[in-house]
């Protein structure tokens, strides 16, 4: 198998700084790739919450004080480096370093104080996407492949294909976009679009533009040589739903056969009840009635009565509509007249803060919940919670259905995405299936399937058949990765 050159170039990577899903993709995938054999090294900005000391970043002589014109300003910046800790084999990583942009904020994409977008998000991340064609010009080290992930990144493709089209150094190489989520697309004023550099056909309908606006997503999908998304069904939505379709549809239909869907990998060092450091007790899929002893923590941990023959339905998520919790407040009382219990773990929108905190008053028997992030409650909720409630609106890939499956935690949720990619509907009939779907997006029929959930859980030889049948599925990041290289050769091959 030839072996590949990858640039990875994100706006988040853990353990260094993270808002949501990106940073664990962006630092697993590179891990896995670099596994298989793969030179991988990664680009992200260097916020002023990424500890120079703890993670030994250090400078590098050739990657010191380079310059790129911004809105007709000289910005001067450097490239730090170092590795992608606690790893078998070593990826590099570059830091860019520029205290006006980066360096003078913790922050990512917003401010703290006001909680809305950066002002100059647009020169920020047009910065990161030339320090792109910088490092690899200074460091004369050519990549085959520059993987560039969400809006963050768009600009990259269309920099190749137009202001360094005519250089040589930049001939051989070529662009995979990643859309991890269509939502966020990296919106400015027209009048930013001077501030790329870009020629100024761009600056168009056809172009950048989309309704009065430029569109970072756009630029992306229009000029990388091809387009994946982290879930076949995802990838299908985008190009056939309106809604999901986020105002880029017709150009995603257009490229359909550019446009590919990979399935996200979990990390099956953090996310494994056998070796789960966080859980109470560890178990697996031939020690499943050790799984109770930590349903009886979890239910304990909330000041639950813990029963046995009473299902625990656990929810990790953010607190917002797109997740389905219009659907669950909707249908809230219902859930409650239900013989359950409900655990929430989450943090989002302020009117689902005030209505679960009053419902934890309310129904103090029955629901509990903790409104902000925990990573420990997450395991303990995953580990021994008997479902997994998850009805999303959309969902590209999702993360904590997979992980739910993994510990016997038998997943409800809507058909979508990621969701539809991983749950397989359980069949009374055949008794095949791992979990249970719901499609039409409708609180009636979330309630109608949880209610088919709960009253196949009384059957405990039926239960622990959906149990094992999640447990035995395969989600590590080494098959998503041999389908990136795959995908990464498709792109090669297309010269």
């Amino acid at each position: 198998m030839k072996k590949y050159k990858i640039l990875y170039v994100t706006s988040e990577v853990v353990p260094f700084i993270k808002t949501g899903g990106l940073a664990d993709v962006s630092a697993s995938l590179p891990q896995a790739l670099a596994e298989l054999g793969h030179e991988v090294r990664i680009v992200v900005p260097k916020y002023g919450a990424v500890d120079d000391r703890k993670y030994k970043i250090h400078e590098v002589v050739r990657l010191k004080d380079l310059q790129v014109q911004i809105d007709g300003k000289e910005v001067t910046f450097s490239l730090k480096s170092c590795f992608l800790p606690g790893q078998r084999v070593r990826v590099q990583i570059y830091f860019l370093d520029n205290h006006e942009y980066f360096g003078s904020r913790n922050s990512l994409y917003s401010d703290p104080m006001t909680g809305k977008d950066y002002k100059d998000n647009d020169q920020r991340f047009i910065l990161l996407n030339l320090s792109v064609f910088e490092l690899i010009e200074k460091l004369g080290w050519v990549p085959d492949i520059i993987h560039c992930n969400d809006w963050q990144c768009g600009l990259i493709p269309a920099y190749l294909k137009t202001v360094y089209k005519d250089i040589e150094l930049f001939s051989n190489f070529k662009t995979l976009f990643t859309i991890h989520n269509l939502e966020y697309q990296g919106e400015f004023p027209i009048s930013s679009f001077k501030n790329t550099g870009l020629p100024d056909e761009l600056n168009s309908k056809k172009g950048m533009q989309k309704g009065n606006k430029i569109n970072f997503m756009k630029s992306g999908l229009l000029f990388a040589d091809v387009i994946n998304t982290v879930s076949n069904t995802y990838a299908h939505e985008i190009r056939s739903n309106e809604e999901i379709g986020a105002g880029l549809k017709d150009i995603l239909k257009k490229r359909v056969n550019d446009l590919y869907g990979i399935i996200n990998g979990i990390d099956n060092k953090v996310w494994n009840p056998e070796k789960d450091k966080l859980l109470p007790k560890k178990f697996n899929i031939k020690t499943l009635e050790a799984k109770l002893i930590n349903k009886e923590a979890l239910t304990e941990r909330f000041g639950l009565k813990y029963t046995e023959a009473v299902p625990v339905i656990g929810i990790i998520s953010r607190l917002y509509d797109s997740k389905g919790f219009d659907l669950i407040q909707k249908v809230f009382e219902d859930l409650m007249k239900l013989d359950i219990q409900l655990i929430l773990l989450g943090t989002g929108d302020k009117k689902y803060h005030e209505f679960f905190d009053k419902m934890s008053f309310k129904y103090k028997n029955k629901f509990a919940c903790y409104l902000g992030f925990n990573d420990d409650l997450a395991h303990l909720i995953e580990g021994g919670s008997d479902i997994f409630l998850m009805p999303s609106k959309y969902e590209p890939c999702g993360l904590n259905q997979m992980y739910s499956l993994k510990y016997g935690t038998v997943p409800v949720v809507r058909e979508t995405g990621g969701l539809a990619d991983t749950v397989i509907k359980y069949d009374e009939k055949t008794g095949v299936g791992n979990g249970f779907m719901f499609k039409k997006y409708d609180e009636q029929e979330l309630l109608k399937e949880l209610k088919r959930a709960i009253k196949i859980f009384s059957d405990k030889k039926a239960w622990h058949k959906i149990m094992k049948a999640g447990m035995k599925s395969d989600f590590s990041w080494n098959l998503s990765a041999k389908k990136y290289v795959d995908l990464y050769k498709t792109i090669l091959s297309n010269n």
